[in-house]
């Protein structure tokens, strides 16, 4: 059985000021998600299944059902407030979903399959989906999952500080923990560091980063879901309180459940947090078309 590709496309893109998900910025209109799906077909991925708010249905079936059909299998997700599913009969109050690691529980009952999660708004790059469509259908286990990691310095902006999840990896190549860096940047020399209240801390240009790229079976899905009830029961009078991926990681390894690998890639990637973002990503794009990496117009 194919891997499916799962695509959190629930976000509210507040900082952005519109639906990034569905923004061009390929030379022909084409969204960041339409180079993820094009390079996941490449890499043998059999299913594509979107993870939206369910008012973006039609936007979004508009946009992708007539480029994809025929090309790969389309499944729609939809992550709401809703939480009788989970048993929760409590009504709380929030002004947006419960998190990623909330999106993916979203899923439960319609992926049955190896899969991978990747943020729409995020460019990641064929050599990414083509490891983990490998390891999705060689070595992933109920117990063996799966993170990519980026060089650090392939992740980074030249226009200011960003955040990234830093892996420390085990003489394995599991990852044995995230460390959350909220001021991480290029200095004058090239070199990377990051600072906290203690000052400025050096950091190896090949650290490993998390971007949000995983690698999972469905026992996934049983193994987060009563951490998610806890999670809820905690946070309930925090409405920005959110069930991220990483949680869910940190707590598979640390009571031993599941280990983690560190897939190293050597893509750049690049991503869409502001409007002030939309032009470096398209100047990306042009020249990954222009040196033939992607043809012009990738659904023709």
């Amino acid at each position: 059985m194919k891997p499916t590709l799962l695509i959190l496309a629930a976000g509210m893109a507040s900082r952005y000021g519109s639906m990034k998900q569905v923004d061009g910025f390929g030379p022909n209109g084409e969204t960041i998600i339409d180079y993820s799906i094009y390079d996941a077909i490449k890499a043998g991925f059999g299913k594509v299944s979107f993870i939206i708010r369910e008012e973006f249905a039609e936007p979004f079936k508009a946009i992708f059902e007539p480029k994809l059909k025929g090309r790969i299998e389309t499944d729609y997700v939809y992550q709401s407030f809703d939480l009788e599913p989970f048993g929760i009969h409590e009504k709380i109050e929030r002004a947006k979903p419960w998190g990623t690691a909330h999106a993916v529980l979203a899923a439960r009952n319609q992926v049955h399959e190896p899969f991978c999660v990747i943020n729409a708004d995020d460019f990641y790059g064929f050599d990414a989906f083509d490891k983990m469509a490998k390891f999705l259908n060689t070595e992933v286990s109920d117990d063996q999952y799966a993170i990519i990691g980026y060089q650090i310095d392939k992740t980074l902006s030249d226009y200011g500080t960003v955040s990234r999840g830093v892996c420390a990896v085990d003489a394995n190549g599991n990852m044995t923990e995230v460390t959350e860096r909220t001021e991480v940047y290029f200095k004058e020399d090239g070199s990377v560091a990051y600072r906290d209240t203690t000052g400025e801390h050096p950091l190896s240009n090949d650290t490993r980063v998390s971007m949000n790229f995983w690698g999972f079976t469905p026992a996934v899905f049983k193994q987060s879901e009563d951490l998610f009830k806890k999670f809820v029961e905690e946070n309930k009078t925090n409405p920005k309180s959110e069930f991220f991926i990483p949680l869910v990681a940190d707590n598979l390894i640390k009571n031993g459940t599941a280990a983690f690998k560190v897939i190293p890639t050597a893509n750049k990637w690049f991503g869409v947090t502001y409007k002030e973002d939309k032009p470096i990503v398209q100047k990306s794009i042009s020249e990954l078309v222009e040196n033939g990496t992607y043809p012009s117009n990738l659904w023709v």
